[in-house]
C-alpha cells in the first residue's frame, strides 16, 4: 500500500501527520511543491524510507499525478499534509476496498463523518456542486470535495486525470462513477489546519470544480467493465 501526501512548506504539520499514520504502510511518497522550509528533511527524519517527489508543475491536481505516477503499491491513499486527516481511518478505507470496492470515497457527511473546517459558503457550495454531479452522473454522493480518499492502483487507467488545481477530486469521483467503478463511501473527520493557510479559495476552486462538471458531462462515458447494475454504493448500502 502506497500513502501519497502533497505538500508545500508542510514542515510543521508533518509531525501530525506522520504521527497518526499506521506503522504497516509499505509505502509513502511525498510530493514537494517546492518548498522553502524544511518539509522535505522533516518528512526523512519521521519516515527514513519516504519516497520524495520533486513536483515539476504547478497545483494539487498535478502534484498528486506525480504522486500516484510514483507509487509502487497495489492500493493507493490520498493524504492532506495540513493535518486535517486522521491516519487512522486508513484502515477503514483500505477494509472498504478489500471487501469490494475500487474506490473509497471519504465522506464528511455520511453516517459518522464530521468537519471542523469548512465555513458555511464551502459547506453550501459542495452541497450544490454534490447534487448536480448526482442527478447528471446517477451518482449519490455525500461529497464531492473531499481529498481524503484510497483506490486500488488499477483505476488510474480507468480513470485517466488530467487537470492539475484542487479539483482533482471532484474530477476523480465523476471518472470512476463514468467508468462503472463499485464505489463506496467512507465516514471520514476532517480537522482544522494545524498550522499556516491553505491555497483553497473558496469561489475560485469552486468555479474550476464546476466547470469540471460541464465539461465531464459532454464527454462520452467510458466504457463499462461491469454490469450497470453495480454502479456506486454508499456507506448506507445505496446503489445507483
Amino acid at each position: 500500500m502506497s500513502v501519497v501526501i502533497p505538500a508545500m512548506n508542510e514542515a510543521e504539520n508533518l509531525p501530525y501527520v506522520f504521527k497518526t499514520l499506521p506503522d504497516w504502510i509499505h509505502e509513502v511518497v511525498l510530493v514537494d511543491g517546492k518548498s522553502t522550509d524544511r518539509t522535505v528533511e522533516v518528512a526523512r527524519d519521521l519516515w527514513p524510507g519516504v519516497k520524495v517527489v520533486q513536483q515539476l508543475g504547478k497545483g494539487k491536481g498535478d502534484a498528486l499525478i506525480s504522486g500516484f505516477a510514483a507509487c509502487t503499491g497495489d492500493i493507493i491513499v490520498m493524504v492532506d499534509a495540513d493535518g486535517s486527516a486522521d491516519g487512522q481511518e486508513i484502515v477503514s478505507y483500505v477494509s472498504a476496498l478489500v471487501s469490494g470496492a475500487d474506490f473509497a470515497k471519504g465522506s464528511r457527511f455520511t453516517n459518522g463523518g464530521g468537519t471542523d473546517d469548512m465555513t458555511r459558503v464551502r459547506r453550501l457550495g459542495n452541497r450544490i456542486l454534490c447534487a448536480v454531479v448526482n442527478a447528471k452522473f446517477g451518482a449519490r454522493y455525500t461529497d464531492l470535495c473531499y481529498g481524503y480518499n484510497a483506490f486500488w492502483k488499477h483505476c488510474l487507467d480507468e480513470i485517466a486525470l488530467d487537470c492539475t488545481g484542487f479539483e482533482i477530486e471532484s474530477l476523480m469521483n465523476i471518472r470512476v462513477v463514468k467508468a462503472g467503478l463499485r464505489v463506496q463511501e467512507v465516514p471520514s473527520h476532517e480537522y482544522l489546519r494545524i498550522h499556516g493557510v491553505s491555497n483553497l479559495r473558496a469561489v475560485r476552486d469552486g468555479l474550476r470544480v464546476l466547470r469540471v462538471i460541464l465539461e465531464e458531462k459532454g464527454v462520452r462515458r467510458a466504457a463499462r467493465r461491469r454490469p450497470a447494475a453495480i454502479g456506486v454504493t454508499t456507506a448506507r448500502g445505496g446503489v445507483s
